[in-house]
């Protein structure tokens, strides 16, 4: 079974520059959206996955089908790569939303919760040396007292009644975004703070605000389940 880890924050927080320190030849990066990604040089790092080129890291892909079964080719025939990467996430709903917007219904609604399941789960049919993380947009909602909540963002209101997305994860870590001397200091929370579904295991980080670096993520989590 595979480490799923859920990383939650609003565009521009540092999601996908947490990156940037992982080793691209352990690293597999699954785009939703196709974006560039916000460092230099990725390019160089990542090439495209394809039958002509089967030792690439990098797809772009929209289809919780291809990203399933891309998911299981890497982690049974690609044992050098230790992460992959999905990015942005919510996009893959998103993207089957908009698709189908002109269907009458809630068939729609019940198809996309269930690819949402389905990709989010699909971490523990992988190997166990495999770490798969999950990039993601947040939104803000209120709990059952009215206060203000911060949560993963889905796509409306019945996805949410059947799919807790963080719900489906040990580790859930909030990017957090403040002003520093040089300019602005980007990092992860690790515990929820009251407003947040923020968690990792008891132990697992002496801090509850670390670096927001996943390749230290990674390394502390590889440690604390040895």
């Amino acid at each position: 079974m595979g480490l799923g880890i859920l990383v939650l924050g609003e565009s521009g927080t540092g999601k996908s520059t947490s990156l940037e320190l992982l080793d691209p030849k352990e690293t597999f990066i699954i785009n939703v959206k196709n974006k560039s990604l916000p460092f230099k040089g990725w390019k160089g790092f990542y090439s495209p996955f394809s039958k002509e080129n089967p030792n690439g890291n990098y797809l772009h892909s929209e289809s919780a089908d291809t990203i399933m079964r891309t998911m299981q080719y890497v982690s049974d025939n690609m044992k050098n790569i230790k992460q992959l990467i999905i990015d942005d996430f919510q996009y893959m709903a998103a993207s089957e939303f908009m698709q189908r917007a002109s269907e009458k219904g809630f068939e729609k609604f019940t198809s996309i919760g269930k690819n949402i399941y389905n990709v989010a789960d699909y971490h523990t049919k992988l190997r166990d040396d495999l770490t798969v993380i999950y990039l993601n947009h947040l939104e803000e909602t209120t709990d059952v007292m009215g206060d203000r909540k911060l949560k993963a963002k889905t796509v409306g209101k019945l996805v949410d009644n059947v799919v807790t997305l963080e719900g489906l994860f040990t580790m859930v870590l909030y990017t957090k975004v403040k002003k520093a001397k040089d300019g602005l200091e980007f990092s992860f929370e690790t515990q929820n703070s009251g407003s947040n579904t923020g968690k990792t295991p008891k132990g697992m980080f002496d801090i509850n605000e670390i670096p927001n670096d996943l390749a230290f993520v990674i390394k502390k989590a590889n440690e604390y389940y040895k």
